[in-house]
């Protein structure tokens, strides 16, 4: 991705729905541009990006299947370095990136075998990774089991400290103008284009014709960025609602790990995936169940004994660490994985959602596809495939301009 492309929409009127990493990007991002620019969350920064590893790794991530996912996370990532240097200058927040990379383990003959296929599609798209042996991981993290079997190093897998992004991205965005109200809202609709957003309590049915009349408040263009909650936000027509569905994850933060881990660690102990996620300040990030639950932000027991058991096993002395936060939060998934990002089938509605496990790594790429349809410009080729229409049944993907 290259910089900022330059708008001539500075007069814009922008209402964000959804104030997680995605959408605090992409108001900051505007704004910037001189759009005035409002977002709507009743807990900004508290969904989904809370719970984040920060792990910016469309290396570890790769499938077979998912070759316009993995483009879309590269070309994300190569934009995070001159993101973060313009973050950190905007609100004087260091945001944690990380260039050590991280240790893909195994630990039996199965988690082996899926060891070699990753390191199969890294060559096949010409990624770099050394192959390391039980002796060659230990000796890069000394606090890893010795009965780890093998091992890959991706160097080209860095990380942030999710919620210094988001703190920092909420005072960039106050800096730059942005308007924060925290408050549910739903889009208003007039004569078949999205022309702003309307306040809701919780309950109240924006297409029922008897609703409580509510405030209003008018925008020249919705981006609607509300993560696991998009396809639900009231007032939505239906050929509007992207598919996602909310995934529930339950992560853990553990303290006391100054010095215990170099760089994050991913592994597969006899089947169970497991990440580690050392932060500078010695906390270690520890996750992540998937869980096709519906919304629910139970943390249980048996997730929490199967995460520790499991990191326990790739690295013992996780035993001694003080465990300081357990929590669950959903992430917004699609039928393909894949992020939704364009202009929807509602005209004067833009779409960012949808981006699962990735929303931290994809929010540069986001930010500026979204920048660049709000300035009439063409947008990347890598973020193409991920247009709103094509769960419409239409061939025609919206590439450019705004609906």
């Amino acid at each position: 991705m290259s910089e900022m492309s330059s708008s001539a929409r500075t007069d814009l009127r922008v209402a964000v729905i959804g104030g997680g990493v995605i959408g605090l990007s992409i108001a900051w991002t505007l704004a910037q541009d001189g759009c005035a620019v409002a977002v709507y969350d009743d807990q900004p920064g508290l969904g989904a990006s809370h719970a984040a590893a920060g792990m910016l790794a469309p290396v570890s991530e790769a499938s077979y299947e998912e070759p316009e996912l993995l483009a879309l996370g590269l070309a994300s990532l190569q934009a995070w370095p001159e993101f973060a240097t313009r973050l950190t200058h905007a609100s004087g927040l260091d945001v944690g990136l990380t260039a050590e990379g991280s240790l893909l383990v195994g630990f039996d003959m199965d988690d082996t075998v899926g060891l070699a296929r990753i390191a199969d599609l890294l060559t096949r798209h010409d990624l770099p990774y050394d192959r390391l042996t039980s002796r060659e991981a230990h000796t890069l993290e000394p606090a890893l089991s010795p009965r780890a079997r093998a091992a890959l190093h991706g160097p080209g897998d860095p990380s942030v400290d999710s919620r210094l992004v988001v703190r920092a991205l909420l005072t960039a965005a106050e800096r730059a103008g942005v308007r924060f109200h925290r408050q549910r809202v739903g889009p208003v609709i007039v004569d078949g284009r999205a022309v702003g957003v309307r306040e809701v309590d919780v309950g109240v049915d924006l297409d029922q014709p008897d609703r409580p009349t509510t405030p209003v408040h008018r925008a020249d263009l919705v981006v609607l960025a509300a993560g696991a909650g998009s396809a639900h936000v009231p007032g939505l027509p239906d050929y509007a609602r992207p598919p996602v569905r909310p995934v529930k994850g339950q992560i853990l933060r553990l303290g006391g790990a100054a010095g215990l881990l170099g760089r994050t660690i991913r592994a597969t102990v006899h089947g169970e995936h497991v990440y580690l996620v050392p932060r500078s300040h010695g906390e270690l990030v520890v996750g992540a169940t998937s869980e096709e639950v519906g919304v629910d932000l139970t943390v249980t027991a048996g997730a929490v004994h199967q995460l520790l058991h499991t990191a326990i096993e790739v690295v013992p002395e996780v035993a001694e660490l003080e465990l300081v936060e357990t929590l669950a939060r959903c992430r917004p998934g699609t039928p393909d994985n894949g992020p939704v990002i364009g202009s929807s089938l509602l005209p004067g509605l833009l779409v960012a959602t949808g981006h699962f496990r990735s929303g931290v790594l994809l929010a540069p790429a986001t930010s500026d596809a979204i920048h660049r349809l709000v300035s009439d410009l063409p947008v990347p080729g890598v973020v193409r495939p991920f247009a709103p229409r094509r769960f419409s049944g239409s061939a025609h993907h919206v590439t450019e301009g705004i609906a």
